[in-house]
């Protein structure tokens, strides 16, 4: 721990020392983590960024206790990778794309068309891979052909798909269970490090990303996290409030809430982000959803339950768009309102034309699947994982049908692939050990917690309430759709980050910004 003193130093306390090049403390027993050094080596992949004055992206490993109990046990890596800045550098700026599972190396590549020139003037950007994450030291449960498989999920006859909708609230969470212990199974006799899968937490993330800001030399952490990368951000300032610099939590997730409550709030927001969809669809383009809103819903609908029993071909003659395949795709586009146009082609395709080669095609792009049936990283397989460790199990047999039953209320459409995630997480069997509650960070440096109000994945509501819980807090809110802001937005949004990242200073509190302004 340190306190911060006048200009901003941070003098170490309770015996801790100060890593090489940065006057944060060290905690007691890592000093050999905080002190190793980079190897810098140009990656040798990933596009070549035309502004980009020195045209070349840095690669590098760093080795972290897998256990911070246990720090001279089994040591693991973290990947990173950097875009140097175009100037002087002031020193770095963090990204994490969110998931959990999400990879920050590939989010680097986009990071041109991402920050605006005077952040990219002054700041190396670096994104890192989580532990159990993509290049870092990963979990690996199946191999392509099995994600394939698991994706594309069953394919069901008419009376069976009858019969599982007349299943007992028993056998549905029976069913629940073995799915979960199968899958721990998987990723235990697949996952090359033993033990990686108990400390993939986002605490262990937290402290890991301290690691990594003395080793880029800073005193105080600059990060730009969205989605689940709020989350690692507001537990990073609540472990290490004096090493807060300017932080930007993109999309926040709500820490108080429990796995249940989260599933909860997705499944209204992404209804009513379908609506959304809908109402656009039918009011700008060729739309294949005709009627009201209500109707066009009703098509999705029905398409959906055409599909789980009629699979239709695509442009492979081996992988037919199946309706876990179609799900995947209309949910993941639902992120991003600039794509809606292409989720309406990929609908207007497959039912009108009995075609599924762009559903498919979205599908596969959004869970990294590359033309050679490959995927890029593990973020499919290691969501669950990190999940279950950072939510402890609560309720019981009675409590989650009632969710389920009120996820499915909510949400008519996705509510069925949202319910039942404290009951997986019992089965999943890697349990949390993470007290449910507030994050203060009391201590830390103004930070700015960015919202949009038609947000599906992480509601409007909790960005508000992180704004509320954290002590130096400012709310940013976007009037939009889609999945986070910084990036998306209009200049509003984006210049009031840019600001912030540049010089400290924070938008007017309660400051909204509509659409692309």
């Amino acid at each position: 721990m340190g306190v911060t003193a006048c200009g901003g130093q941070t003098v170490p306390v309770n015996g801790a020392t100060a890593a090489s090049g940065s006057t944060a403390p060290v905690p007691q027993g890592l000093e050999s983590f905080y002190s190793q050094e980079l190897d810098w080596y140009p990656c040798g992949e990933g596009p070549t960024i035309a502004e980009h004055s020195k045209g070349v992206f840095l690669c590098t490993t760093a080795e972290v206790p897998l256990d911070y109990e246990d720090p001279d046990g089994q040591r693991i890596t973290i990947a990173l990778k950097k875009r140097e800045a175009d100037g002087d550098a002031q020193g770095t700026l963090f990204i994490n794309p969110g998931g959990p599972g999400g990879s920050g190396v590939e989010l680097v590549d986009s990071a041109a068309d991402l920050f605006g020139k005077g952040v990219l003037k002054a700041y190396d950007v670096i994104g890192f891979d989580p532990r159990g994450v993509g290049s870092s030291t990963a979990v690996d449960c199946m191999t392509d052909a099995e994600l394939d498989e698991e994706r594309s999920g069953q394919v069901y006859t008419a009376e069976e798909l009858a019969a599982e909708k007349q299943e007992s609230e028993e056998e549905i969470q029976a069913s629940v269970l073995d799915t979960a212990k199968e899958d721990a199974a998987a990723c235990e006799a697949n996952t090359e490090v033993k033990g990686l899968l108990d400390h993939i937490d986002t605490v262990s993330a937290a402290r890991d990303l301290d690691v990594l800001r003395a080793l880029a030399g800073d005193s105080t952490l600059t990060y730009l996290g969205y989605s689940y990368g709020t989350y690692l951000g507001a537990t990073y300032a609540d472990l290490f409030p004096a090493n807060v610099g300017r932080l930007v939590l993109d999309g926040a997730v709500d820490p108080t809430l429990s796995a249940g409550e989260l599933s909860l709030g997705q499944a209204e927001g992404f209804e009513n982000a379908l609506r959304a969809f809908v109402a656009d669809c039918q009011a700008g383009r060729a739309c294949p959803l005709t009627g009201d809103v209500d109707a066009g819903v009703r098509q999705i609908q029905d398409f959906l339950d055409v599909v789980a029993t009629s699979p239709i071909e695509t442009h492979d003659p081996n992988r037919p768009l199946t309706r876990s395949l179609a799900l995947d795709a209309i949910i993941g586009v639902l992120y991003a309102d600039e794509a809606w146009s292409v989720l309406s082609e990929g609908l207007s395709q497959a039912m009108l034309q009995n075609d599924g080669s762009t559903m498919l095609y979205i599908s596969d792009l959004l869970s990294s699947r590359n033309e050679d049936g490959s995927y890029s990283g593990n973020g499919n397989e290691v969501i669950s994982a990190i999940n279950c460790l950072d939510y402890p199990v609560e309720g019981d047999s009675a409590s989650w049908a009632a969710e389920a039953d009120k996820t499915e209320e909510l949400s008519p459409t996705f509510g069925d692939a949202l319910g039942y995630s404290d009951l997986y997480c019992q089965g999943w069997g890697h349990t949390s050990h993470r007290e449910r509650t507030a994050i203060h960070a009391t201590g830390a440096a103004p930070i700015l917690v960015v919202g949009t109000t038609g947000d599906p994945a992480t509601p409007y509501q909790w960005s508000v309430s992180l704004a509320e819980q954290l002590d130096s807090a400012t709310l940013l809110t976007w009037e939009g759709n889609g999945h986070t802001a910084y990036g998306r937005a209009g200049d509003c949004v984006n210049d009031a980050v840019d600001t912030y990242l540049l010089t400290g200073e924070m938008p007017e509190q309660g400051l909204t910004c509509v659409g692309q302004e």
